[in-house]
């Protein structure tokens, strides 16, 4: 079987049409979702997207995989094995392939972007199109994709793994693609209420700091606004974020007809997913992802697989490392026994499928938060707020509250207990399987999540920009010593 899986970066699905988006982005996808099958519960185990890829790679969620973060102490990559020896319950889902036949190849900045050359391990061809780092776009991809499908594409059996960073930030698409959508409103939340709330939040890709990496926090791109100041800012950072979907769903179309061409697309099986969601606006974040909410974990599948269901959606909830286990089955491999996932084969070939009764997941970059899901709450426990004002227990209403508005874990203790409950067994059980011999969450709390921001260079920007209070507020909430410095050892406090 020719198995072609789309790895797309930041990708919400409620801004596909298959997923009942009001603006035409995603045509191309939305054809391959009506021949096949789409899940609405789909979520990522560990966001963002060093974990979410060490999951792909591994089959394993990021607290036993290992790699929680980005980069520091929490972000090392457990290898299933150690000296020359592979372990056979829980080998790389690409040497599994591998070993079974397939040819894995992947187009793929990733591990160059976060030097996680982890991510190389297990492909009998790994291809950085660019040294980009991620900043490249889609046709930038095809443009070594296609020539390798011309000449490779009417083999059988490989594993062809294309990856896109389109609708990360920041939106470099042409002003042609934007324009589309200049005629059509925004999504209908925020709304100018919802926003002038965000105008208190301080942390980055916050509503008043967009771009925490330019100095004076302008934007450095024409796509983007400099800042989230109403529903006409919001407009344009949805237009960018759009936009670049757009685009690529158009280099998406490029590839899909190259297989046409070669006579093997009708026998290709095609998947679309994501590393992670994205907020735009969700807990007062524009853009990116800091955090383990629904809008940041919650990511597209679409399997086209050939003799499968076809025009099927399924609302039950499932893990993207449910997808390694599904693959396996239905191309006829032995499921390995230490993968995390479950598969979701029956859903596949249009059979009843419930989906699992809750699903946990965390997140450490920016913040460190694990989560509870079921079909109707979502459970969020904050170990580490990191530079924003999260409750260190909040509990939300799915089915009232999508947007997650509202705690109300004091108005439902009994929930809150219960779902950390379901938490704390399910760490318990992760940590007694193989290959797990501590949580990493607990190095990145140690350490801090930030990453990316020096938590001194934030505290000196907020005063600059005229926010003595807000780093006030980031200094009475981490309790911080007096003596903290900056690097010029001027005191902060």
């Amino acid at each position: 079987m020719r198995i072609l899986y789309f790895d797309i970066d930041s990708l919400r699905p409620d801004h596909l049409g298959c997923y009942g988006y009001h603006r035409d982005t995603t045509p191309n996808i939305d054809a391959m979702a009506r021949e096949g099958v789409r899940f609405t519960h789909a979520y990522c185990a560990t966001s963002p997207c060093v974990p979410s890829r060490g999951s792909l790679i591994s089959g394993r969620v990021g607290v036993r995989h290992g790699a929680m973060t980005h980069f520091g102490p929490g972000s090392e990559f457990r290898f299933p094995g150690n000296g020359h020896r592979h372990w056979d319950d829980m080998p790389l889902f690409t040497r599994h392939l591998r070993r079974h036949g397939y040819r894995t190849v992947s187009f793929s900045s990733f591990a160059d972007r976060h030097q996680a050359y982890w991510f190389c391990g297990g492909w009998s061809e790994m291809h950085t199109a660019t040294l980009k780092q991620g900043d490249e776009n889609a046709d930038e991809v095809n443009a070594a994709v296609i020539p390798w499908l011309r000449a490779n594409g009417r083999e059988e059996d490989y594993f062809l793994h294309i990856q896109y960073w389109d609708p990360h930030r920041n939106y470099t698409v042409d002003q042609k693609w934007i324009d589309r959508f200049a005629g059509e409103p925004p999504p209908g939340w925020p709304d100018e209420e919802a926003i002038a709330g965000h105008q208190q939040d301080y942390g980055p890709f916050t509503a008043r700091e967009l771009f925490p990496g330019t100095p004076d926090g302008r934007s450095p791109v024409p796509s983007m606004p400099d800042a989230i100041g109403g529903v006409d800012d919001f407009k344009r950072l949805v237009d960018g974020y759009d936009a670049a979907t757009r685009f690529m769903d158009e280099e998406i179309g490029r590839i899909l007809n190259t297989l046409a061409d070669l006579g093997v697309l009708e026998d290709t099986a095609i998947i679309f997913s994501a590393d992670h969601g994205e907020a735009l606006g969700e807990q007062g974040v524009y853009g990116d992802h800091v955090c383990a909410g629904e809008a940041v974990h919650n990511i597209p599948m679409v399997v086209r697989w050939p003799g499968g269901a076809a025009d099927r959606a399924y609302d039950g909830l499932m893990y993207n490392v449910d997808l390694q286990p599904t693959l396996c089955e239905l191309a006829g491999i032995p499921v390995p026994t230490g993968w995390d996932g479950l598969p979701v084969t029956a859903a596949i070939r249009g059979e009843e499928w419930a989906g699992r009764p809750h699903l946990v997941w965390d997140h450490a970059l920016y913040s460190c938060q694990r989560a509870v899901r079921t079909p109707d709450r979502l459970f969020v426990r904050t170990y580490h707020p990191g530079l924003y004002d999260f409750d260190d227990l909040a509990l939300f209403d799915m089915d009232a509250d999508p947007r997650q508005t509202t705690n109300i874990a004091e108005a439902e203790p009994g929930r809150v207990a219960e779902l950390d409950h379901v938490m704390s067994d399910w760490l318990h059980g992760m940590l007694g399987r193989h290959g797990a011999p501590g949580d990493p969450m607990q190095e990145v709390v140690r350490t801090g999540p930030y990453r990316y921001i020096r938590l001194e260079r934030w505290i000196e920007r907020l005063r600059a920009r005229g926010r003595p209070d807000d780093a006030r507020r980031i200094i009475d909430r981490l309790d911080l010593d007096a003596a903290l410095t900056t690097r010029r050892g001027h005191p902060v406090l």
